[in-house]
């Protein structure tokens, strides 16, 4: 962990336009919150349908996807990580500190709205809201670490995180059961499944299963980016 790159790389994120892709969606799931509590729409199975579908299915990988690209991919597409990569900053400690910034905003924009919004819906009955709070932090972390593995690797990333979050996870994902296990969503929402006793969250993997993807695919999506860091060409800065 370089504290010099994880501030340089927070205020190029909290800039006026990222901060406004950060803020979006977790003040529409707020919003949302407030008013169906207001109205008398917060019964449990709506909520925890909200926090599911808003929470955890949307809400979560469009802003792990905006933080994990966004604190690599346009340096590396602009050229100024070589500024980075001239330094004698061993090249995992540059991913891990770039994983770490976007974990830290993940937590931010997703998981606290979250729990905000759990508990202007229903508080803690069932345990839905500590439940979803959790599954997202765990997802947050994976995501977070696909996602900036994804920056280093292609000038795309944004695109096939698009299609792996839109396509592979929501529409194969009804459909396909094999799309369904291989989703961090699905993985996220076994461990929201095992801290709740709200019976309408169930995953279609199991908690062991799930637990090990999760850590088995951040540690490999961790160590992949640092790889092709190490062979990214490192032009002389002027």
């Amino acid at each position: 962990m370089n504290p010099t790159i994880a501030m340089i790389t927070f205020r190029a994120m909290l800039g006026r336009k990222r901060a406004l892709l950060l803020l979006g969606l977790p003040l529409l799931l707020l919003v949302l919150s407030v008013i169906l509590r207001a109205t008398g729409n917060n019964d449990l199975d709506l909520s925890a349908h909200v926090l599911q579908n808003f929470g955890l299915a949307t809400l979560l990988p469009l802003l792990a996807l905006i933080a994990g690209t966004g604190v690599i991919a346009p340096e590396i597409d602009d050229g100024q990580i070589m500024y980075v990569l001239t330094k004698p900053i061993p090249r995992e400690v540059i991913v891990v500190t770039k994983l770490v910034v976007a974990i830290v905003l993940v937590t931010i924009f997703a998981v606290v709205p979250t729990l905000l919004a759990g508990l202007v819906l229903v508080g803690t009955t069932a345990q839905v809201t500590p439940a979803f709070t959790i599954g997202i932090l765990v997802g947050g972390i994976t995501y977070s670490a696909v996602f900036v593995a994804l920056g280093v690797l292609s000038r795309n990333a944004v695109t096939i995180g698009l299609l792996y979050a839109l396509v592979w996870e929501t529409l194969l994902g009804s459909f396909a059961p094999g799309a369904k296990s291989a989703s961090v969503q699905q993985w996220s929402l076994s461990v929201a499944d095992a801290l709740t006793d709200a019976s309408m969250v169930t995953s279609t993997v199991g908690l062991p299963v799930a637990v090990t993807l999760l850590v088995v695919v951040a540690l490999a999506a961790t160590f992949l980016a640092t790889f092709r860091l190490r062979s990214l060409p490192v032009a002389s800065a002027e």
